[in-house]
């Protein structure tokens, strides 16, 4: 393959036209349980973990939409909406203007705090507060090209994945939600890249639900590297790795509910994996290869799995295959039994995220610059909530 970000954007940044619209900012039907499931459109918003505790539905609730500002067609920064929690309509009210390529998104805690990263040959994480959409400020990662984050669950410290460089880094966050300056960086430098890679390149890092241990998804070395983060001094102290099969290219890990086991997404060899997760230790192990439900396309990149609430279905993001993959979850999150896929309604669903309470589903459609709302049933079956909504190459959507 060719360098890390001319591949990211061979696999979709550059990948299509970007819908008009007034935002700037991630097969057939298959059946569960005799009902089929509906056609439709969407999805996004990579929420691992960085949302607020589930409230029930109460009027408009807030969505964030991450895009790329450098390329031809996308947007002019984060793009800013709301949606109706009941029907799924999405009305844009505007954007952040001044962050450059903030192409994931995530939240603390309280609410009171956007971050996103800067996807440049500079990697840098910028806050903004959401009351008044004020930008609080950016710092540095160290690397190149950042494009996951996440918060630590404790509010305390910013989390971010930089591909191009294969590090990842922490930044302190203070009593207003702005960054302090970096308290770790580092790079994955062994096992060697795998075939096809030439070196490292960090995807995501997330908090494990133990709290304590902090887990980075690696595409380049086909490893999830397992860090104990220092909670006070903000620094990462490797503890484990967990190998892939050569090739595999994981991309993102979404955790059950339950804390003992994940999901991960394969994006070369288009796989994905349950795997068991001690919390004692941080140890991973990853399970066998399984499938993505792609049929349709020649060429498919499975992007993230979101998980209901309730840990009892699973969704995946199927970027050329353009469908979402529906999976029961069985023996408490020990398995995944493949329901069939739904059309995503789009182009390179690139992201996909629940709404805190788990009854929506948003995609981000890259290439079609759209974001796709379902319905979420309770057997695990996706409707579509009307139109997708133009968004400027979506590549990330955050439902508050």
């Amino acid at each position: 393959m060719d360098g890390c970000w001319s591949r990211r954007r061979f696999v979709g940044a550059l990948g299509g036209a970007a819908g008009a619209s007034v935002l700037a900012g991630c097969g057939d039907g298959g059946t569960a349980g005799g009902t089929p499931a509906q056609p439709s459109g969407s999805s996004s918003a990579t929420a691992s973990a960085s949302a607020p505790a589930a409230k029930e539905p109460s009027g408009p609730r807030p969505l964030y939409l991450g895009t790329y500002t450098s390329v031809e067609g996308g947007g002019k920064g984060i793009g800013v909406a709301a949606y109706d929690p009941v029907s799924g309509r999405i009305t844009g009210s505007g954007t952040i203007t001044g962050v450059p390529d903030p192409s994931y998104l995530a939240v603390h805690p309280d609410g009171r705090t956007l971050y996103a990263v800067q996807e440049g040959e500079r990697g840098a994480v910028t806050a903004v507060r959401t009351s008044d959409r004020k930008v609080l400020g950016s710092r540095a990662t160290g690397g190149a090209h950042t494009c996951q984050l996440s918060v630590h669950p404790g509010g305390r410290w910013l989390l971010s994945a930089d591909y191009g460089s294969g590090t990842v880094a922490v930044h302190p966050i203070d009593a207003s939600g702005a960054l302090g300056e970096r308290t770790a960086l580092v790079t994955h430098s062994r096992p060697a890249p795998g075939p096809g890679q030439e070196g490292p390149h960090a995807h995501q890092i997330v908090t494990a639900p133990d709290g304590g241990h902090v887990l980075a998804v690696d595409l380049g070395t086909d490893t999830v590297y397992a860090y104990r983060l220092d909670q006070r001094a903000g620094t990462l102290t490797e503890v484990a790795q967990a190998h892939t099969r050569p090739g595999a290219g994981p991309r993102h890990l979404t955790f059950h509910p339950g804390g003992r086991y994940a999901y991960l997404a394969g994006e070369v060899d288009d796989t994905v994996s349950v795997c068991s997760y001690d919390p004692s230790s941080g140890r991973l192990t990853i399970g066998r290869s399984q499938s993505t439900g792609a049929k349709e396309a020649d060429t498919n990149y499975p992007a993230q799995f979101a998980v209901t609430p309730d840990g009892a279905y699973a969704f995946l993001a199927n970027r050329g295959d353009d469908t979402i993959a529906r999976y029961a979850v069985e023996a408490d999150g020990a398995r995944l039994r493949l329901l069939g896929t739904v059309p995503s309604g789009g182009e390179f669903p690139r992201q996909l995220a629940l709404s805190p309470d788990g009854g929506l589903l948003f995609t981000a459609n890259q290439r079609s610059g759209t974001v796709g709302v379902f319905h979420v049933e309770g057997d695990g079956a996706l409707r579509r909530a009307g139109e997708p909504f133009a968004s400027p190459v979506a590549v990330c959507a955050l439902p508050l």
